[in-house]
């Protein structure tokens, strides 16, 4: 009645080997997960986290694809009118 599904292989990355394919710092890409815009991590045992594989490189393909396309939202330039402070100009020596 019920069919068997052959088993998947599903990897699992580390920390160090996901920060070797995402160069995001680790507070952005724990931002990310919070926001639901990056793969969630979650735990084999109490003192090891890891992501699926599979979800991250579907997220770098998709990050790839947007910006092929053109579709990826660039935060805004600094104000620079706002600054509370200038930067001082460098003296030339005579």
């Amino acid at each position: 009645m019920s069919q068997m599904h052959p088993p998947t292989s599903r990897r699992t990355i580390r920390r160090h080997q996901l920060r070797e394919m995402v160069p995001l710092a680790d507070t952005t890409i724990y931002d990310m997960e919070q926001r639901g815009d990056f793969p969630q991590r979650f735990y084999l045992t109490s003192r090891c986290v890891v992501w699926d594989l599979a979800e991250v490189e579907a997220w770098l393909d998709a990050r790839r694809q947007a910006s092929k396309a053109k579709s990826v939202k660039f935060a805004p330039s600094p104000d620079v009118q706002l600054r509370k402070t200038r930067p001082v100009k460098r003296q030339v020596p005579a």
